[in-house]
């Protein structure tokens, strides 16, 4: 019996691609989910998703927060934070209320109960980096280094192999 790989050869007139768990965006898909499982049962007490408690430690840092600037900060669409503030107000843990001078614009504040729960969630972040376990210099140098390629990213565009640019310049007259 001849010992089975976990990685079959690709046909010869098949171009080749790079293994998934070689790809960096496999690599930071399975690190999102992971960290995102590790927060569920620390979370499920405060009865907090992991966007909402996002939300909430924005709030608990600032004080108050225009819904835009939730979006730019967590990186949320208006989409998905209208009825993520929506729940967290029925739950009393959240204002809203519109601007006199701009009803576009949406302020949120915390409750009284919003506020009581930052003691609650104490220690969140503290017991997910016991569990990361990278030294600090390491942990602080990954973080950089992801917010450094998530600015990219935004900034960038992917094109397809082939794909021609468009033409920058105009024609002349």
């Amino acid at each position: 019996m001849m010992p089975m790989s976990d990685r079959l050869p690709a046909p010869a007139d098949d171009f080749s691609l790079p293994a998934v768990d070689e790809q960096m965006c496999f690599a930071l898909y399975a690190a999102s989910r992971a960290i995102t499982n590790l927060y569920r049962p620390l979370l499920e007490p405060l009865g907090l998703t992991y966007p909402q408690y996002l939300v909430m430690m924005l709030l608990w840092e600032r004080g108050e927060c225009w819904v835009k600037d939730f979006g730019s900060a967590l990186q949320l669409d208006y989409g998905t934070l209208t009825p993520l503030l929506k729940r967290l107000e029925a739950r009393g843990l959240v204002d809203r209320a519109r601007d006199l001078r701009d009803e576009r614009s949406v302020r949120v504040t915390l409750t009284a109960e919003g506020e009581r729960m930052k003691a609650r969630a104490k220690g969140i972040p503290e017991a997910v980096g016991e569990v990361i376990d990278l030294p600090e210099d390491e942990f602080e140098a990954t973080r950089l280094a992801l917010r450094r390629l998530t600015a990219n990213v935004l900034a960038g565009q992917a094109r397809p192999p082939g794909a021609v640019e468009e033409e920058t310049t105009t024609p002349p007259p």
